[in-house]
């Protein structure tokens, strides 16, 4: 003959149930990082945040509107092997390229430069009297030639620059870029972008002034 369980006391079924709230909560509270971890994570959330934020900004910046910091100041003294066999290179020292003169970088695999490639033809000649200094930045010989055979090409000197340091030196922001130096061997204009009519006008007129 089996003899029944006594039935749970109400106060041992309190007991029971506090108890198992107590581990439980015990238990959330050490899943849970305490304080000081929250700020350590926090630190590094909010400078990756704020890269971010500087990065998205400088995206929507337009290049052609980012000022030069060599405007006024003397052009880097460059010396720049020939992007034609046989040819003297593209010597912008002191004593190489009297100015005034334009120096304009580009590269056969950007496409503005050959939506622009008219307008360096229309200046060259319309004022055969300028020097027009040209740079290959970062371009195949071969494939840069080809592009002038095939466009035309308005270069009284051109170099190459082959890894980008002349570019870099000049602050260029990517191609092509357009300067102004001046009798002097200062810059004295930059333009970002292709060169479209309004540019073309202002070119002119700064070429006029660096005289």
């Amino acid at each position: 003959m089996n003899t029944p369980t006594p039935a749970a006391t109400p106060a041992a079924s309190v007991s029971a149930f506090t108890g198992a709230s107590a581990a439980a909560s015990a238990a959330t509270a050490a899943a849970r990082p305490p304080a000081a971890a929250w700020r350590r994570l926090l630190l590094p959330l909010g400078l990756l945040a704020g890269v971010a934020l500087l990065l998205a900004a400088g995206l929507r910046q337009d290049p052609r509107a980012l000022p030069s910091a060599l405007i006024g100041r003397p052009v880097p003294a460059l010396a720049l092997p020939s992007l034609h066999d046989g040819r003297s290179g593209l010597d912008l020292r002191p004593g190489g390229l009297h100015g005034p003169y334009v120096l304009h970088v580009w590269a056969s695999w950007c496409a503005p430069c050959r939506e622009e490639q008219p307008v360096l033809m229309a200046l060259a000649r319309q004022h055969p009297r300028w020097t027009l200094a040209g740079i290959a930045y970062k371009d195949a010989p071969a494939q840069a030639r080809a592009f002038l055979t095939r466009l035309g090409d308005p270069y009284t000197a051109i170099g190459q620059d082959s890894d980008g340091r002349a570019a870099m030196e000049l602050g260029v922001y990517g191609v092509p870029e357009t300067f102004v130096v001046d009798a002097r061997g200062r810059i004295t204009w930059r333009h970002a972008g292709p060169l479209d009519a309004a540019a073309r006008t202002e070119l002119e007129a700064r070429m006029e002034a660096a005289r």
